[in-house]
């Protein structure tokens, strides 16, 4: 008996402890199925247990809370009152409420708050399964946390207690969150480049070395700026000839220098060499424009004037890859060094409007694309950073409509933007062995197109374009400038000149004549073409003219000009290819779009801003 009643004792222990368990997972268990329960029983949220667990998920987890509150709302519950069971629960029912700003700093939570190196506020937001960026200040991210808000009150929140809650969570993200790079259209990461895609998903392009492939949340961040549209998503298997049909290009030297350039701007960073096109009106500068920017950085307004000061140049430049101004009649000094910078990377600082001290930053390289009637760049230094390619001007029987060249266009889209990634793909892979004998100026961008090559065409092919286009740059530019020039006849008959600046501003004037003498482009005092004959010199070395400047040994303040003239450079002396000829003396392409059918004609509106199949521009 003793036995027996043993176990029926241990049998109603366990009995007890097993009835325990249970109830303390109904109580854990209590919020599962609320909101369920409330569409049936809109009563069901103020059993008091429920009550227990809503103050507890509040306290520990406000965003939950938050999510949960809105949930009740729509399945029918008071949630007025049920706020107020609640703060009876916790002892705060004659206390403070939280505020608006309490409740938008909470929702905040699901947001993942992080800072740019510039110390810009950022936030990633779980949107529909994707991942989204955007400054903690923009549009996008206030829509969001005002959409939140609705959700969870049914309300608006005042415009103060936005403001206030901007303020909290940029703090926490200044403060709290991780500094990461946000990028523009393409940034790397680990040895891979990505591409954003800019849809809706927000998708990206990886590329490495083994290929590429669309992926989602790629592990850098992108920055969606106003403007900018989606890019097709590539396809294997297309070719870069594809291309060529679009544009209106006269040579083959042309059409790879172009390619190569489409190249520079599929890397994260620079230098960029600034793509300079000129021609006739009707000769497709502006489509030429159009077709690259919808290729490789689309935006609702992909043609822009050249900005009239800094500012607005470093606007544009933060919130866009490719930069493409249309219809440039000049290059005032300032922003054709400001071009340089940007070509090269260099730093912007603007002061923040509404402020006295504040700066606004901005320190990157952008690729830039200019078109305009006349030769417009006359500086070296931008020279020696750019491509030139002249576009011949399209007869009335060979022009294409618009509307036919885009739809055709489109089709080819996804294939050109293909074969330029695999491009890419090859280029990672052998930059790292690639070499040249001698680097030009912009030599980064040389190893990358060389690197490129093997994708495209023969070894080779890239640097005798270049080097042709080099040379005519050097010529283009010693013609555009009256002291070079003059310089250059004067040599002519010697091979060595010595004298003061004094001297030689006389001894060039004589060369080069009375009219252009006394014109404004003439240096009226020494001093001044002692700066003129410095910024020569690049391009007077090229053709084997040296100008050397020292002090005399009598007088402090006079300068002796020393001129020597010699073997000028070899073309392509820059490494073993061997140069082409002139990429502006190629022979004409008859094969691309622009001149294979003669039925394809269209009115005759010529230079005009918009994107005229005829080449406006």
């Amino acid at each position: 008996m003793a036995g027996s009643d043993c176990d029926e004792h241990v049998k109603i222990a366990d009995h007890v402890i097993l009835n325990t368990i249970a109830a303390a997972e109904e109580v854990h268990d209590a919020l599962d199925g609320l909101v369920e329960q409330t569409a049936g029983d809109p009563g069901a949220p103020f059993n008091p247990e429920v009550i227990v667990a809503l103050a507890a998920l509040k306290n520990n987890d406000r965003s939950a809370f938050e999510s949960l509150r809105a949930q009740l709302k729509s399945a029918g519950c008071r949630v007025t009152a049920l706020d107020g069971a609640i703060a009876e629960q916790t002892g705060n029912a004659g206390g403070r409420q939280p505020t608006q700003a309490d409740i938008l700093v909470g929702l905040a939570q699901t947001a993942e708050p992080f800072h740019a190196p510039d110390g810009t506020g950022f936030a990633d937001l779980d949107v529909n399964g994707h991942r989204e960026t955007w400054p903690i200040r923009s549009k996008g991210f206030r829509r969001w946390l005002t959409r939140r808000f609705y959700e969870a009150t049914g309300g608006a929140p005042s415009s103060e207690a936005l403001q206030s809650a901007l303020n909290v969570i940029e703090a926490k993200a200044h403060f709290d969150g991780p500094e990461r790079h946000v990028h523009i259209r393409i940034g790397g990461f680990e040895g891979r480049l990505y591409l954003d895609l800019a849809d809706n998903t927000w998708r990206a392009v990886e590329i490495d070395a083994t290929g590429w492939r669309v992926v989602e949340n790629p592990p850098v961040r992108f920055r969606r700026a106003a403007g900018m549209q989606a890019l097709s998503v590539p396809v294997t298997g297309g070719s870069i000839e594809a291309l060529r049909p679009f544009l209106n290009v006269k040579s083959d030297s042309d059409f790879v220098l172009l390619v190569a350039w489409a190249l520079a701007v599929l890397r994260d960073r620079g230098p960029y060499p600034v793509m300079v096109l000129s021609g006739e009106q009707g000769s497709a500068k502006s489509t030429l424009l159009a077709i690259l920017r919808s290729l490789l950085d689309p935006n609702t307004a992909p043609l822009r004037a050249l900005p009239r000061e800094d500012r607005d140049l470093f606007i544009a430049a933060s919130n866009g890859h490719v930069l493409a101004f249309d219809n440039v009649s000049g290059l005032p000094e300032w922003i054709s060094d400001t071009l340089c910078r940007l070509a090269t990377g260099g730093g912007f600082a603007v002061r923040q409007l509404y402020t006295d001290h504040d700066e606004v930053l901005f320190d990157a390289a952008r690729p830039v694309i200019l078109n305009g009637i006349e030769e417009i760049v006359n500086r070296p230094d931008l020279a020696d950073r750019a491509l030139f390619l002249t576009l011949q001007p399209i007869s009335e029987e060979h022009r294409r409509p618009e509307q036919e060249l885009w739809a055709a266009f489109e089709t080819e889209r996804p294939h050109i933007l293909g074969a330029l990634l695999d491009a890419v793909v090859v280029g990672l892979k052998l930059l790292p062995e690639t070499r040249l004998e001698k680097l030009p100026r912009m030599a980064d961008f040389a190893l990358w197109a060389t690197a490129c090559e093997p994708a495209l065409w023969s070894d080779g092919t890239f640097w005798s374009a270049y080097c042709g286009n080099l040379e005519d740059a050097v010529e283009a530019m010693i013609d555009a400038n009256p002291i070079a020039t003059a310089v250059r006849a004067m040599m002519t008959a010697r091979t060595v000149w010595t004298g003061t600046a004094s001297d030689l501003l006389g001894d060039l004037a004589k060369e080069a004549g009375e009219r252009i003498a006394k014109s404004k482009h003439w240096p009226n005092n020494p001093r001044a073409l002692s700066g003129r004959l410095r910024r020569a010199a690049t391009n007077l070395r090229k053709i084997g003219i040296e100008i050397a400047f020292a002090k005399k040994k009598s007088r402090v303040r006079d300068r002796i000009i020393t001129i020597t003239f010699s073997a000028p450079e070899k073309p392509g002396e820059f490494a073993s290819a061997s140069s082409a000829p002139s990429a502006n003396s190629g022979k004409a392409n008859l094969g691309n779009g622009f001149f294979a059918q003669s039925a394809r004609t269209q009115n005759s509106d010529a230079d005009a801003k918009s994107r005229d199949a005829d080449g406006s521009g």
